[in-house]
């Protein structure tokens, strides 16, 4: 750690923006328009070879009869995801042997199916088909991811084209929820009903989901390419670990518009979004999404898949030739420069009651991170309709959120999510912890993670409880990818194989420390630390999160946030 001169001011910590860095390698990258189309790995023949959308004419005329042994391993492991479909990890296999077994071997017979909801909306009529087709094809299973998709699982092929058409009928889709493709944009679950909201992100959202998902033109992008779009003053959307952010702000002259954010993404390089210092209009939303989408078509880098990523474009461009070429060979026309979104006021998490600017209320709920079932979506769509509501919104923190709701319906409503598992009123530890899907389903994952953060939740709720706490965010990740957002966490936990005391090995985590993006009480985002050698068991998980957060209570100065703490701190006060 460094130290302060004698006689200086203390600095205040700042964290790591991230330090992805594209290769260097003087061989072609596979920029399209760089160095023409010719793929350079497997992955690029794959797609080059039958786009991927296609294969949704295979799943429901051969696929679909002839089970899962019927699928090619293109396909399989392949142009599946274009249409939302990943295999599930097959039960039985642990941890360790994660990274040392080929694809097919971990693969179980069933799915997951990713089922879109850009802007995290839907009626409650959506979400009563999505629970039945949870109930009736997914064994109960149900999650809300933290890009407010809806996660099922134990999917058979055979029933996919009947769950497609249910979905479709009312206006639901798994086009695109997965693949090299643009995935689902995340959108302020209080979009059109906050009091204080700058903008309105629905039209945009619902504009480019019409147009471009499911369009050939950006069906075969190098890798996943994300979006995030918000209109509320609390940053609600991550937008600084998106591939395209766009941020309301209000233009001295223009009015509200947004400020555009490229190039964020963690993973296991992580890198923070940039600004490119320029105002877009309303009108202007589409254009420069389509803009933003093709320079990442047509130059980003396709030869090594992990340096695929817009983030290693932009990290080898920089924002200013970023926004030139955006502006020159794409719009045909000069952005105008535009202010910063301004700090947060309060948390964008949605949770707890709040009026809307009808009069009416929205109320936040929060499951165990993000775990719920059929039969919960079931019973909250009951429940909102008779608190006078059809419209359900979910959130990038795996929380809910139902609309329009009546002042005298509001305490029944809240009763009665209670009752099914949703607190509208969660300690701080319910409410800020999340959790990727973990080893029971995903075949990447090398810990188990949703009981565990479920477990952890309930020990700190005895053990830390001391009245109003500000929340302290602890985000559970089942290997280095990320999911569930290692390092931009208060407390993240990375998983992996640790060895004990005993030199037995366990499952357990690297621990991040101090990461956060911009957002209420942080002006800018940063990415945790790590300590040398810290790593937890996950027996011990509660343990230690028992044993830090108390030092903080007890050390930290003032008015300072656990992130600023942990930033601050030598070493050894953390482990």
């Amino acid at each position: 750690m460094t130290t302060t001169a004698p006689g200086q001011p203390e600095a205040a910590p700042r964290a790591s923006r991230g330090v992805a860095r594209p290769s260097r390698s003087t061989r072609p990258q596979g920029q399209w328009k760089v160095d023409g189309t010719e793929p350079l790995n497997a992955n690029e023949v794959i797609k080059q070879k039958d786009d991927g959308l296609n294969v949704r004419e295979r799943i429901e005329t051969i696929y679909a009869a002839g089970g899962f042994e019927s699928i090619t391993k293109e396909d399989l492991h392949g142009r599946f995801r274009w249409w939302g479909l990943y295999t599930q990890r097959r039960p039985g296999i642990d941890g360790g042997r994660t990274a040392s077994l080929e694809p097919h071997e971990l693969d179980d017979e069933f799915f997951m199916m990713r089922v879109r909801s850009d802007g995290g909306a839907l009626t409650t009529e959506q979400l009563r088909v999505i629970g039945e087709i949870s109930v009736e094809f997914g064994r109960s299973t149900a999650d809300i991811t933290d890009r407010h998709n809806i996660q099922l699982h134990w999917i058979d092929v055979r029933d996919v084209p009947e769950i497609w058409r249910r979905l479709e009928d009312v206006g639901l889709s798994t086009t695109e929820a997965c693949g090299d493709v643009p995935r689902v944009i995340l959108g302020s679950p209080v979009a059109g009903v906050a009091k204080d909201e700058i903008i309105d992100p629905t039209p945009v959202i619902r504009e480019i989901v019409d147009r471009y998902i499911g369009d050939p033109t950006f069906s075969n992008l190098p890798r996943k390419y994300k979006t995030a779009i918000t209109g509320h003053p609390s940053l609600d959307v991550l937008h600084e670990i998106n591939d395209l952010g766009l941020v309301g702000v209000v233009h001295p002259d223009l009015g509200p518009g947004y400020d555009v954010w490229v190039g964020g993404g963690l993973s296991a390089q992580p890198r923070l979004a940039e600004r490119l210092g320029a105002f877009v209009t309303e009108e202007q939303v589409p254009d420069v999404w389509v803009g933003v989408t093709s320079i990442f078509r047509d130059y980003g880098f396709r030869r090594l898949r992990n340096k695929a990523r817009l983030k290693f474009l932009l990290a080898d461009w920089g924002a200013e030739k970023f926004r030139e070429i955006l502006e020159t060979e794409y719009l045909g026309y000069r952005l105008a420069d535009g202010p910063a979104p301004a700090p947060a006021p309060r948390s964008g998490d949605h949770v707890g009651v709040h009026e809307q600017k009808d009069g009416r209320f929205y109320v936040g709920a929060a499951p165990y991170v993000g775990r719920v079932s059929g039969e919960t979506l079931l019973e909250v769509a009951r429940l909102a309709e008779a608190a006078g509501s059809g419209r359900i919104r979910l959130t990038p923190q795996q929380k809910l959120l139902v609309l329009d709701v009546p002042a005298e319906h509001v305490p029944a409503l809240v009763d009665g999510l209670r009752a099914t598992g949703l607190e509208a009123e969660p300690s701080a530890w319910r409410r800020s912890t999340i959790a990727c899907t973990g080893i029971e389903f995903c075949k990447l994952a090398i810990v188990e993670t949703k009981g565990l953060a479920r477990e952890t939740i309930q020990a700190l709720e005895t053990r830390l409880d001391r009245g109003e706490r500000r929340p302290i965010t602890i985000n559970v990740n089942g290997c280095p990818n990320a999911c569930a957002r290692t390092q931009i966490g208060d407390i993240g936990l990375k998983g992996q194989i640790v060895t004990t005391a005993d030199g037995e090995q366990v499952p357990g985590f690297q621990v991040h420390l101090g990461g956060g993006l911009s957002g209420h009480r942080r002006d800018e985002g940063g990415l945790g630390r790590t300590v040398r050698g810290l790593k937890v068991t996950a027996d011990d998980v509660a343990s230690y999160v028992d044993r830090v957060v108390s030092r903080y209570d007890a050390e930290h100065e003032g008015d300072e946030t656990f992130a600023d703490w942990a930033l601050r701190v030598d070493d050894e006060v953390l482990a």
